[in-house]
């Protein structure tokens, strides 16, 4: 069986996300989207067991895909779920220096690992969860970007957090 990870913070999960997934598991057959438990560099809105749970219930219906939350090295985790690939989605040309980057450093680590890039769909490209949380944060309609129970989640926590 061959097994391909999409790791990611997903903090939440976007449509973006989805259709990158979506086709990802098409093309594998199995993939493990890999919930980052906590980004050095980012402070996520939702603990990872609320991210891991949207990206469940947003995948649900896709019989081969499956949602792990993992810390450590991604491609430790690649190993110990046995994926022979990793799937990273690109929206623009400033992603591809930074997927460029992850993906040699992974080649580095993991030589066995292929990485394959998908392109965000054309109406996600500027899609990102940071702009998503911003927008939600100051009122604006989400609908459009995120399945309707993450903009129910979403709405929720910055609420919350307000």
């Amino acid at each position: 069986m061959t097994i391909a990870i999409y790791p990611g913070s997903f903090d939440p999960i976007t449509n973006g996300h989805l259709g990158v997934a979506t086709r990802a598991a098409k093309l594998f057959e199995k993939l493990i989207i890999g919930i980052y438990d906590a980004p050095e560099d980012k402070r996520p809105l939702f603990s990872q067991e609320e991210r891991v749970e949207l990206a469940r219930q947003a995948t649900v219906n896709i019989a081969n895909i499956e949602v792990q939350g993992f810390s450590g090295l991604t491609v430790t985790f690649a190993k110990a779920v046995k994926a022979k690939a990793m799937v990273r989605g690109l929206r623009m040309g400033a992603d591809f220096e930074r997927e460029f980057d992850l993906a040699m450093m992974s080649k580095k680590l993991s030589p066995d690992l292929e990485v394959v890039c998908l392109m965000a769909n054309q109406e996600y490209q500027f899609l990102s969860s940071s702009l998503l949380k911003e927008a939600a944060k100051l009122g604006g309609n989400i609908d459009g970007f995120v399945p309707k129970h993450v903009a129910v989640a979403l709405r929720k926590k910055v609420d919350i957090k307000m």
